[in-house]
């Protein structure tokens, strides 16, 4: 009779699910330890005081035209020692290769979003032009709260090369390529697999992952709304301008009306023309809301890393699993499993007992280093799990406080918004009253 093809279960290790008791413990014990390293922003002022264009070449020795951005840091106190102010220029790909290398040596760190690169979801009426002078200033804004995230996260402070990416003009790229990030990183294609051969997933791993999409939809959601909305909004001004240009042109003609229609015409236009502020102000608001659609992207990183980390769990153990199954198998003499070696041992008859013996001595080195193997796959599992669920509760307070403080700014800047409008027709009705 055939035996089946493989071992009938592995045993379940790692991915251990811990009380919130546990949990909570651990959180706190890491939180400990990363908080004694002190955030960088506490020492230094880092800004991207300006954007400057530039021409030269590419790559494929091409003449193009390309923006770079001017970092400044300065010490906070005077007195502290070791910090000079300085100031160097990185073009926009620059800040992508320290991300990049952020993101494969802190697998479990939530890392921070760059802004834009193209103008990919923008409000219609708006350049879409990555050289646009207004899209480039709000891109320098990103990118200065880009380095002040990392700038102020506990453990990615620290990090010798993104201190280096803010003081060292020269060689930064060989320094960066230099640390073998390139070499640890995993194939996309490897960490997606990942996600579908895990026999044994982390439910609060999934969870998370299924949490990032839903965000990522409401977000989309919310930006597609406030579009609609300050695209009408700018209808409603422009519609304020043609009362404006209207009541002067009716002022020409009247005497007796003639100033207050003109009054209330400066009014209109004035209400016409403040516009352009709301909507720098919407557009503020509107990248807020971008930032956290791209943190959902961050969020998925984590969850793949640990997918794979998982996967790599679970194959040690499988091979474990099948060595103690062989060493049985030749131990008993009985075969469990059909196998090519089987079926030629009932062939042509069993192994002698010094070979045996060899393979035996083979099969006990397997063991142990099987399980070295396995142990210290479960340590890094069991460490990945607890760094990384530090930072994702570190993430989902500042995302919180974050959206929330963007909600009420949005809230207040409708209402501030409408207090005009309001103040404008109660000018214009006292206008008329004067006619």
């Amino acid at each position: 009779m055939m035996a089946d093809s493989g071992p009938k279960e592995v045993a379940v290790i790692g991915n251990t699910e811990l009380t919130s008791a546990e949990l909570d413990n651990n959180i706190k014990n890491t939180m400990v330890e990363i908080e004694k390293g002190t955030s960088l922003l506490r020492k230094l002022e880092i800004s991207v005081a300006e954007a400057e264009k530039r021409t030269g070449k590419n790559t494929v020795n091409m003449q193009e035209i390309y923006t770079v951005y001017l970092i400044e840091t300065r010490p906070v106190d005077a007195l502290t020692e070791g910090i000079t102010p300085d100031s160097l220029w990185r073009r926009y790909s620059e800040f992508e290769l320290l991300r990049n290398y952020l993101l494969v040596t802190y697998p479990f760190v939530v890392v921070a979003p760059l802004p834009e690169k193209r103008a990919e979801i923008v409000w219609h009426k708006l350049s879409a032009d990555n050289m646009d002078p207004d899209f480039v200033e709000r891109r320098r804004v990103g990118l200065e709260n880009f380095l002040h995230r990392v700038a102020s996260h506990p453990v990615l402070c620290n990090d010798n090369i993104f201190n280096i990416f803010l003081t060292e003009d020269k060689d930064w790229k060989e320094m960066v390529y230099e640390t073998g990030f390139q070499a640890k990183a995993d194939s996309r294609l490897k960490a997606v697999n990942a996600a579908f051969r895990v026999k044994n997933p982390d439910g609060r791993f999934t969870e998370l992952k299924h949490y990032s999409d839903e965000l990522q939809t409401v977000l989309s959601q919310l930006l597609r709304v406030r579009a609609r909305v300050a695209d009408r909004l700018y209808g409603v001004y422009k519609v304020h301008g043609n009362y404006g240009r209207v009541f002067s042109e009716w002022s020409a003609i009247e005497k007796e009306m003639g100033d207050g229609l003109q009054s209330a015409g400066h009014h209109m236009d004035a209400y016409a023309a403040s516009v352009d502020d709301i909507l720098e102000e919407e557009e503020h608001y509107a990248d807020q809301l971008k930032e956290y659609l791209f943190y959902t992207d961050a969020l998925r990183a984590v969850c793949r890393k640990h997918e794979l980390t998982q996967f790599e769990l679970e194959m040690v153990a499988l091979d474990l699993a099948c060595k103690k199954q062989q060493k049985e198998e030749l131990v008993t003499g009985t075969v469990r499993t059909f196998s090519l070696k089987g079926m030629t041992s009932k062939l042509f008859g069993q192994e002698t007992a010094e070979q045996r013996e060899a393979k035996l001595q083979v099969l006990e080195q397997q063991l142990k280093e099987g399980e070295e193997a396995v142990k210290e796959k479960n340590t890094e599992s069991d460490e990945f799990v607890k760094t990384a669920w530090v930072d994702i509760e570190r993430f989902k307070d500042q995302k919180d406080r974050d959206l929330k403080e963007a909600l009420i700014s949005y809230a207040v800047m409708q209402i501030s918004m409408c207090k005009k409008g309001i103040q404008v027709w109660t000018n214009a009705k006292e206008c008329f009253n004067k006619m």
